[in-house]
């Protein structure tokens, strides 16, 4: 049993080497209230269903406010990449930080490691309360 389960894995790891490459890059500038949102997390996933999400890049926003993140992926099918911002803007002493999650359009992947376009969503008000929002401890 122990055997066919290690099997399983090794082809899942093969095969997704396999799959074509695909790139995804998104920008914009993340606000709270009528403040930059300087040093916030941002990462990059490729979202699966059958498996843990795909971490394509993560980064930080500027002084500003300003991020610009791009990343690849291996799949057989199309990639699912999504944006996940972590923050505490108005967040009061909560534990944890809000996290905000995006999903980039189908028009922005890209064939190969470098994308040809990137998704920009403009400004991006922290403050807000967002359908689907959650919290994470472990981003």
């Amino acid at each position: 049993m122990n055997r066919a389960l290690v099997l399983l894995a090794v082809l899942v790891q093969g095969a997704s080497a396999l799959g074509r490459t695909q790139s995804v890059g998104v920008r914009g500038t993340l606000m709270c209230h009528d403040h930059p949102a300087a040093n916030i997390k941002v990462k990059i996933f490729d979202e699966d269903k059958l498996s843990p999400d795909e971490l394509m890049a993560s980064g930080k926003s500027d002084g500003s406010g300003k991020f610009e993140l791009s990343g690849h992926a291996d799949e057989f099918t199309s990639i699912e990449p999504k944006l996940n911002v972590y923050h505490d803007c108005d967040d009061g002493i909560k534990p944890c930080q809000r996290k905000i999650t995006v999903y980039i359009p189908d028009s922005y992947i890209s064939s190969g490691e470098q994308p040809k376009k990137f998704f920009d969503f403009g400004i991006l008000q922290l403050a807000a309360k967002f359908s689907g929002e959650t919290r994470d401890c472990l981003n």
